[in-house]
């Protein structure tokens, strides 16, 4: 892999900080706590007055409470720091909706569904988007088996879900042997496709 080189000479302008925190609790649940921070290296002029530089633009919290499942039992948001204060914020706690999602089932639809637009605040429904693969490594090796090792273990969650783990690569061939599945060797001469007139658009 290979990035494009950094110019030698450029300047700081912006900088964004995304921190997911996963807790467990003395009840069995577990607690995400999400926040985006924006900065600038300059100060800027809002909508309150001036910014000096490195005083947050925005500062976000987004919180849930999960259960093992990855349901969501409670959810809430506070907007610290906002571009239009007394604005930005007053959408009601738009992000209790996401009590009842389960992170793993079609979570980013229905947060589009329930949160998009201005049905919500775009940084926060942006935040929400990348909690289930951070929750997913909270869990893993605790809640999710991510061995799958033990003998009436079902396939580990993470095999055939992104390119390095396809469960015909060689990661999984190495590493999960029991769960490797080659792809099976195209025929040498495969009979043609024939269409038919059902088969036309």
């Amino acid at each position: 892999m290979s990035l494009p080189p950094a110019a030698p000479r450029r300047q700081l302008k912006h900088r964004r900080h995304i921190d997911v925190q996963v807790f467990s609790r003395d009840d069995g649940l577990w607690e995400v706590d999400a926040t985006l921070v924006d900065t600038k290296t300059r100060d800027a002029l809002m909508a309150d007055g001036l910014r000096p530089a490195g005083t947050p633009i925005h500062d976000m919290l987004l919180r849930l409470v999960v259960n093992a499942q990855l349901d969501i039992l409670a959810a809430g948001s506070e907007s610290r720091w906002v571009p239009y204060p007394g604005q930005c914020g007053e959408h009601g706690d738009a992000y209790t909706r996401l009590v009842g999602l389960n992170l793993l089932k079609n979570f980013h639809r229905h947060v589009r569904e329930r949160l998009g637009g201005v049905k919500g605040c775009t940084h926060l429904t942006e935040l929400a988007q990348v909690l289930p693969t951070a929750v997913v490594q909270g869990f893993a090796g605790e809640v999710i088996d991510t061995r799958g090792t033990a003998e009436d273990a079902s396939q580990p969650f993470q095999i055939d879900r992104c390119h390095a783990l396809s469960s015909s690569g060689e990661t999984v061939r190495v590493h999960y042997p029991r769960w490797y599945q080659p792809r099976p060797a195209l025929a040498d001469n495969p009979e043609p496709t024939v269409r038919t007139t059902e088969d036309s658009p």
